[in-house]
């Protein structure tokens, strides 16, 4: 009711958002609530998008050109 989006959704946004911005575990781990890392990845669902620009910011060979 009052929109296409449910509080569950927004809490599945807001900790995937949080991740993607390079929250950490201990970071997420406190801003959900949770107690376990288990519980945590069923809400933070990164992108593959998300992971590549990750992983590229943190290759070597990268930082050097």
């Amino acid at each position: 009711p009052g929109g296409p989006w449910t509080l569950h959704q927004l809490r599945h946004s807001a900790l995937t958002h949080a991740a993607e911005d390079g929250a950490n575990t201990s970071t997420l781990l406190a801003y959900s609530g949770h107690t376990s890392v288990a519980s945590l990845a069923r809400y933070a669902r990164v992108s593959p998008e998300a992971l590549a620009r990750w992983q590229e910011g943190r290759d070597p060979a990268g930082r050097r050109r």
